[in-house]
């Protein structure tokens, strides 16, 4: 049997606690193994982001147990499933009893937990690359545990399940789309038999709570190539249930000359676009909606062909809906919203003379995420034609170089007139109404057109100047 005590680093905080769980596993007579993702990533050297462990025992005991030996006041226990995890500071961990699982056809939820051996648990696994378990004790420790080959499929980069792909995804239907972010992760393959069971089982998503389907859209939005997943999820059928807007653009054709022919790939390459400038996945997510009403827009024109008339706006009124339904936070669904209403504004100033007042404007508009939405911009270009690419690019940085001016960005983030409507009213002898709307807001022209210095001496000399013409209208 093949050891890999090499692969674990000696000196590493997570050799330690492996030695650690061995020992505690061999004092109270129970076998331990880390198990899964920790194994696989050790292979091929990802980043170690966490630890489960699967022991031979009671899993919430063990794990109090070794909670104990790391100081780490309480843990996090679920009975029923034998399992616990323990927020340790140096990285988290898991502690789960060997065991396999029954469920109802309708619930992805286990309605029976059997405990099993090493051998029953690595079979219920998702895929063989983490059907891998390393034995911890100290007499066989580093010991390699692979019944269904998945050091090979990690050679050859295959995802595929341990059972019949159809077992094991109408068992848990998340699976599928955690294939689609174990593709676009590691950037494997899905196995063709696989790939098949996914097809025919796409509508079993629907079983699935929305809160884990799109804790695992974040998930593959945060990969470095994110439109493997998602293309994955497209062409399986998943998108149809997960995202019915984006599954909409698939097919739909655009002017071609300008962007991809089709809104789904046009799509599909700002995503990757953003994720080559950006690890923000909120900007990630940005980037996958923010041609969202496209499918709605779209009209024929004669002489233009396809045209998307308001599509920015109109696509901001559709992420309240899909906010709804995807169960975003209120702030996640505000700056995608924002993102999406503005991002064709930088476009249109490098389209023309970049005036002052223009940009201005636009830095008003998107506030603290002016940085983001230039950002955003960028990721837009996809034109075919490196002519095109290179002269809005040149024009872009034009434009950031005029919002380059540290003191006028602070002040245009969080822009208002700087005096405020209690003042104009107590200066103009007003109460509250449009007259003092009026006034507060030709005080902001003023100061976007560059008539006067955005300060507040210069917004009060200013009032004075205008309030009698406006009052007198």
């Amino acid at each position: 049997m093949a050891n890999i005590h090499h692969l674990i680093s000696e000196d590493s905080i997570g050799s330690k606690i492996l030695r650690l769980v061995g020992e505690l596993g061999k004092n109270r007579g129970h076998d331990a193994f880390v198990v899964g993702g920790y194994v696989r990533d050790l292979f091929i050297g990802r980043p170690l982001k966490e630890i489960d462990f699967m022991v031979l025992s009671d899993g919430v005991e063990f794990a109090k147990v070794l909670a104990k030996e790391l100081k780490v006041k309480k843990i996090v226990p679920f009975p029923k499933f034998s399992t616990a995890k323990i927020p340790y500071k140096a990285i988290p961990l898991e502690v789960a009893a060997a065991r396999t699982e029954s469920y109802d056809k309708d619930s992805r939820k286990p309605k029976e937990v059997i405990y099993t051996d090493l051998n029953g648990d690595l079979l219920r696994r998702d895929f063989t690359v983490n059907a891998l378990a390393v034995d911890l004790h100290p007499d066989r420790f580093g010991e390699l545990h692979d019944p269904h080959g998945g050091i090979t499929d990690l050679k050859t980069k295959i995802l595929k399940t341990p059972l019949d792909p159809n077992e094991t995804f109408n068992e848990d239907p998340l699976r599928m789309m955690r294939a689609a972010y174990f593709a676009a992760a590691l950037n494997f393959e899905i196995e063709e038999k696989c790939f098949a069971a996914i097809c025919k089982q796409a509508d079993r998503i629907s079983i699935v709570s929305q809160e884990r389907i799109t804790a695992e859209l974040l998930k593959i939005l945060a990969t470095d190539k994110p439109s493997i997943g998602l293309i994955i999820l497209q062409k399986t059928g998943l998108m149809k249930y997960i995202f019915p807007d984006i599954d909409k653009m698939y097919g739909m054709e655009q002017t071609k000359e300008w962007h991809h022919k089709d809104i789904f790939s046009h799509t599909m390459q700002v995503v990757d676009n953003a994720a080559q400038l950006s690890t923000k996945m909120e900007l990630r997510f940005a980037a996958l909606v923010h041609d969202i009403a496209k499918p709605n827009t779209r009209r024929v024109d004669k002489k233009k062909g396809y045209t998307f008339h308001g599509h920015d706006a109109v696509g901001e009124r559709i992420l309240n809906r899909v906010a709804k339904h995807l169960k975003l936070s209120n702030d996640l669904r505000d700056y995608l919203k924002k993102l999406t209403l503005l991002h064709l504004r930088p476009i249109a100033l490098v389209k023309e003379e970049v005036t002052d007042s223009a940009v201005r404007r636009v830095m008003a508009a998107a506030g603290p995420e002016i940085d983001d939405l230039m950002t955003l911009c960028r990721a837009d270009i996809t034109t075919r034609n490196p002519n095109r690419v290179k002269k809005y690019l040149q024009n872009f940085e034009i434009v950031e170089s005029k919002m380059s001016n540290v003191e006028e960005r602070d002040a245009m983030r969080a822009f208002q007139s700087p005096v405020r409507g209690r003042e104009i009213m107590e200066t103009c002898g007003l109460t509250e109404g449009k007259e003092v709307g009026k006034i507060k807001h030709a005080i902001e022209e003023a100061i976007l057109n560059g008539e006067i210095e955005n300060s507040y001496d210069a917004a009060k000399e200013y009032m004075f100047k205008i309030k009698e013409d406006i009052l007198a209208k």
